[in-house]
């Protein structure tokens, strides 16, 4: 059995755990939402065409923000085509997805099934082929109360109040070749920064993020955020990341390994932040938001896709991934990471939320049910709250060929004081071997372990599926105590575990 020590210093918090750290993402992408959160002959729909049982575990999942629609969706967006009676809105191609978009669902039913949810909207404005003055209009029919001629149309539309939108993505992933309207980083940020001044005379309060790179892996990563953020640094408050993570060739031990590749991410962007910062001598200090991460299997995505100009499917299969039990730690672990960078990351949003990279599957006619990414994300949304604590791993380590040298457990944990709580969130990566961990608690005033859950199979490559949706779930972990302020507590090999106590 591998052993590891934590320590824990209450006494030099990292930073607050925002809400935010638990937002999703809802693109118009496959059956994410037609046929994943909208689905009118689902015996379960409501009056608007929503599906009661999707929404009833969404709540579950704990999501606290949902961007919205896109993604590589909005580079071909035109957010007039979402409003106004759905008799005449007009039905588009979806060159992101090669697909056909109907506008059924739009900003109104979005948002009105947002508050049904009770999480709040991420709107996202496209730049890829339009610009600053669009990204005007629908702020003004978003957040001005009335009077103008778009608040006006707002009200016609049925929305007496505004929607009141606080946080704008200028953009999306503005640095891949994949994306309508590609731009080299001096030109993203010079109109980055523009949009966002515009923005501004409207409200100042906005919240609003820029695109960072699309990936860590990106060939102008580092160089891409210094420029972008040299022009648009005083303008926005948010640097943006993505990360997609997959098991590669059969490698398990890198896969499971992925949550170092985010803290690198995150630490680098941060550094070129605070670089920026430091040369144009600004008393502000960058926040990042992670608004796209998840377990996805993109290499196999665009095999699938429809080719030819005459076969344009309205919500066909996209990336319906089977997650498995190794899926889910990964996903577990990448919470953990944003946790442990919460002075910095405070806001996230897994992609996405149904069917499409989900950790909800929806099917059509039938149930919907949990994958088992749906587990780590809902327990750490619903456990970590107050502070994260830093956390320092005396264990054993090994060798991957994708991140080199990475220990064998992780781990993170929140403490709130005024509740009288702590969370701690443990990894073992191990395949072959459980670990035993142990922590002095005694500094937090908790010793009492009102919950130990743990992931883990036998396979773990194991998943639920619709004729097995309780493959995989949490179990409660007997084998957590804490005697004389320290919690012990054995974790199976490739498994994801959080202990609550109070």
């Amino acid at each position: 059995m591998l052993t590891a020590r934590l320590t824990l210093d209450p006494a030099r918090p990292v930073g607050p755990v925002s809400r935010r750290l638990f937002g999703a993402f809802v693109e118009h992408m496959g059956r994410g939402v037609y046929g994943g959160i909208h689905s009118p002959e689902h015996p379960t729909a409501d009056e608007n065409g929503f599906r009661r049982d999707v929404l009833d575990l969404v709540r579950e999942l704990g999501v606290s923000t949902v961007r919205y629609p896109g993604g590589n969706f909005v580079s071909g967006f035109r957010w007039e085509d979402s409003v106004g009676p759905r008799s005449q809105r007009p039905v588009r191609l979806n060159l992101a997805w090669h697909s056909t978009e109907t506008n059924e669902v739009g900003l109104h039913e979005f948002a009105s099934w947002l508050e049904e949810v009770g999480a709040e909207l991420m709107l996202a404005v496209n730049l890829g082929t339009r610009g600053t003055l669009e990204a005007l209009d629908l702020l003004e029919y978003t957040n001005v109360p009335a009077g103008t001629e778009l608040a006006e149309q707002r009200i016609r539309n049925g929305r007496t109040e505004p929607f009141d939108v606080r946080m704008w993505c200028l953009g999306n992933e503005m640095d891949g070749p994949w994306q309508l309207g590609q731009l080299s980083a001096e030109d993203y940020g010079k109109l980055a920064s523009r949009t966002a001044k515009a923005m501004r005379q409207v409200d100042p309060d906005l919240e609003l993020v820029a695109c960072g790179s699309s990936g860590a892996g990106m060939p102008t990563f580092g160089e891409w955020e210094r420029v972008v953020l040299t022009h648009a640094y005083d303008d926005v408050d948010f640097i943006s990341c993505h990360a997609y993570y997959e098991e590669k060739d059969g490698d398990l031990d890198s896969f499971l390994a992925s949550a170092t590749d985010t803290d690198h991410f995150i630490e680098t962007v941060v550094a070129t932040a605070d670089h920026v910062q430091s040369v144009r001598r600004s008393p502000k200090r960058m926040s990042i938001s992670f608004d796209e991460w998840n377990v996805w299997y993109a290499s196999r995505v665009q095999s699938g896709l429809p080719k030819r100009i005459d076969d344009w499917p309205v919500a066909p299969a996209i990336s319906e991934e089977a997650y498995t039990v190794a899926d889910a730690v990964v996903v577990g672990n990448v919470l953990m990471s944003l946790i442990r960078h919460a002075d910095r990351v405070t806001s996230a949003s897994m992609a996405q939320l149904v069917n499409v990279i989900a950790p909800i599957a929806a099917e059509p006619q039938g149930p919907a049910w949990r994958k088992t990414t749906f587990f780590p994300f809902a327990t750490t949304s619903r456990l970590a709250r107050g502070v994260a604590l830093q956390v320092a791993v005396d264990g054993p380590s090994h060798v991957t060929a994708e991140h080199g040298e990475v220990p064998l457990v992780d781990a993170a944990a929140t403490a709130d004081a005024d509740a009288g709580t702590a969370a701690l969130f443990l990894v073992n990566r191990s395949q072959t071997e459980e670990a035993e961990v142990s922590v002095d608690v005694s500094a937090l005033g908790v010793g009492t372990v009102e919950e130990a859950l743990t992931l883990s199979d036998p396979d773990p490559h194991a998943a639920n599926t619709s004729e097995d949706p309780a493959r995989v779930g949490l179990r409660p972990n007997p084998r957590a105590t804490v005697v004389d302020g320290t919690l012990r507590v054995t974790l199976p090999p490739v498994s994801w575990t959080a202990v609550s106590l109070r």
